[in-house]
């Protein structure tokens, strides 16, 4: 992992959100590590939402809407998966304090989930945090084929609907990078994301 770290055990959800307006953001080394350390990457992952896309076999199965996609009606058991250990996923970076600092944002409007339901069973979604006209991916999971794939496609279109202009994916996979992330320099981020949060708040 390339960037700035530098420890910080005490984390309030005031200083989180400054944090995220300069660039910086919280992680754990493990679940169960009850410190946070900051991160600043010298390369950015974004998703341009002007340069989003989906695969034909994507776009097919959303066609078939094999999901119920609602938003913050459970942000906390989206979290709660997150950090649930997965087949691709054995450990997490998200700890007890994070799971606090982040339900406290969504109480005060800046952390929001995009969920993904088959009858009442929540089967994948992702969460993030809005500032201004930014929003900043945290995390995803999937417990049913494409799940958060959707979820994230939802997540874009109600972005793009809502005028926000920065969608801050932190780093780069290739499954981002399939749907059109990209790495930009420290430098070139630190302008758009003062353009983003000089921005009035808005809803998400």
């Amino acid at each position: 992992m390339k960037g700035t770290r530098s420890r910080q055990p005490d984390i309030t959800p005031d200083l989180l959100l400054r944090a995220y307006s300069i660039g910086l953001f919280p992680m754990a080394d493990s679940a169960d590590d009850p410190e946070l350390f900051w991160v600043e990457p010298e390369l950015r992952g974004i998703i341009p939402l002007d340069n989003f896309h989906i695969s034909k076999s994507l776009a097919k199965t959303m066609r078939r809407a094999p999901f119920d996609i609602r938003y913050d009606t459970a942000f906390e058991e989206v979290i709660e998966g997150c950090a649930a250990p997965a087949p691709d996923r054995p450990t997490t970076w998200i700890n007890a304090k994070i799971r606090s600092l982040y339900a406290t944002l969504h109480g005060m409007g800046h952390a929001h989930s995009v969920e993904a339901w088959q009858g009442e069973e929540l089967v994948g979604g992702l969460y993030g945090v809005s500032l201004g006209s930014a929003f900043f991916g945290e995390s995803m999971f999937s417990r049913r084929t494409d799940a958060s794939k959707i979820c994230l496609v939802h997540l874009v279109e109600r972005l793009r609907t809502r005028g926000f202009t920065l969608l801050d994916t932190q780093f780069t996979t290739e499954h981002l990078k399939s749907f059109g992330a990209i790495d930009v320099p420290k430098s070139r981020y630190e302008k758009m994301l003062a353009r983003a949060i000089a921005s009035p708040h808005l809803k998400f």
